[in-house]
């Protein structure tokens, strides 16, 4: 763990948890009742973020920080499910736009935990704004990233291993993740911790960076080679996360494993890439 202070001060962090939410931050920032979701994986996000807890017996990970409002929320629902807010030894960023990357500083501070992120993120996160698209116009309080994680490298702690895929579009630096998780029923399953592949108002033409679409196109090629039956998603909707617990709790303990749920929805994200990427274009003629 780190011992250097975080780049932004108590009164920072705590002015930006009090700043009124509206539309669908405060939508999405509506509290949720944490879970296991299966094995060692458990869900401490709010109704409209996700935020993943891993846990091991040398500490845990952190997955996403939500809005800067999320993040006392987050801690609060690590406590709720009998951890600890400062067991966590490293805690992940999937990209660098407000609503997962808002509540880091927080976590950062409370935790002590060694942040995690991509290259191309990283200035982004520093600086505590994205710099283009909707996004652009909504700061955060910066994060100080103390490890830069490379497309293949691993994060471990207590036997659980965390493999980086870095999948841009979303952001330059987008990074899904994937790891081995064991069911209660002692079956082996590989859980995939999807970035995003939505355009979400960005423009592609002209390109919002140099290689937007291209790296789109290859994040769908890439996730399309990719085995998981365990989707796991930055905004729960993306994984049915209110229906799939809903049958969790009426008794179904494999409600989260679907071999056909990561290809299904890279399928759908393509889909409706090639459709806005038509629109920009036809617009810009």
């Amino acid at each position: 763990q780190t011992t250097a202070p975080p780049l932004v001060s108590e009164a920072r962090i705590s002015a930006a948890e009090r700043e009124a939410l509206s539309g669908d931050g405060a939508a999405w920032n509506e509290p949720f009742e944490p879970f296991t979701v299966i094995g060692n994986i458990h869900y401490v996000g709010a109704a409209g973020v996700s935020a993943f807890l891993i846990t091991t017996s040398e500490g845990h990970i952190l997955l996403d920080g939500g809005l800067p409002q999320t993040g006392p929320q987050i801690v609060a629902n690590v406590r709720r499910l009998g951890f600890e807010i400062e067991e966590v030894r490293h805690l992940l960023n999937s990209h660098a736009h407000f609503d997962h990357a808002g509540g880091l500083a927080r976590l950062q501070l409370a935790s002590g935990a060694q942040v995690i992120a991509s290259a191309a993120d990283r200035a982004p996160l520093e600086a505590g704004r994205f710099p283009y698209g909707p996004s652009r116009d909504v700061a955060f309080p910066p994060v100080r990233v103390d490890r830069v994680i490379g497309d293949g490298e691993t994060v471990q702690l207590g036997g659980t291993t965390l493999t980086a895929h870095l999948t841009p579009g979303h952001t330059p630096g987008c990074t899904s993740w994937s790891m081995e998780v064991t069911g209660s029923d002692g079956a082996r399953h590989r859980a995939f911790f999807h970035c995003s592949a939505t355009v979400a108002g960005q423009s592609l033409v002209p390109p919002a960076y140099p290689s937007i679409v291209a790296d789109f196109g290859e994040t769908f090629t890439r996730i399309r080679e990719l085995e998981a039956d365990v989707l796991l998603t930055n905004h729960p909707e993306f994984m049915d996360l209110h229906g799939r617990r809903a049958r969790q709790i009426a008794g179904d303990a494999n409600a989260f494993v679907d071999p056909a749920a990561l290809h299904a929805f890279n399928d759908r994200l393509q889909a409706a890439f090639n459709a806005e990427l038509e629109r920009q274009a036809q617009a810009a003629r």
